[in-house]
């Protein structure tokens, strides 16, 4: 089960979160720093993906990806497959944010937030869909 999607730059601000557990928002912005920590302290060549038990508790992991000045986040359980979830960030970032705003940058999420919640929502609930609305 997924259970938080975040997009942060590279100074650490949120520029979307998403989580599918109810946490109040002091929590949910104590995890946010404490995912920053951890992404900006790792070199470029490991591994993006990351056992996150210690942040979101037991069975956690987290996969991340690095596109220009932004991570994308995808926090999940042990019933996901890790590289479904990299595929997935892949997936929304080219196939989706791509198509929405040529050339997406951190801008674009910021000035057009409604449109990148729900493109990542739709995204995230029906795929085929969001990408037939992106074309």
């Amino acid at each position: 089960m997924i259970k938080a999607v975040m997009v942060m730059n590279t100074q650490g601000k949120p520029r979307l979160a998403k989580f599918f557990d109810f946490l109040p928002v002091e929590k949910q912005q104590e995890l946010i720093r404490r995912v920053f920590g951890v992404l900006c302290s790792r070199p470029e060549n490991v591994s993006n993906f990351i056992e996150a038990e210690s942040i979101f508790g037991p069975d956690s992991r987290l996969v991340y990806n690095h596109f220009a000045t932004l991570y994308f986040v995808v926090v999940f359980d042990s019933s996901e497959n890790e590289l479904a979830m990299l595929d997935l960030i892949q997936l929304l970032v080219q196939q989706t944010l791509e198509r929405c705003f040529k050339n997406v940058c951190e801008l674009d999420i910021v000035f057009n937030y409604s449109k990148v919640r729900s493109c990542n929502k739709c995204y995230l609930i029906h795929p085929e869909i969001c990408f037939q609305l992106a074309k």
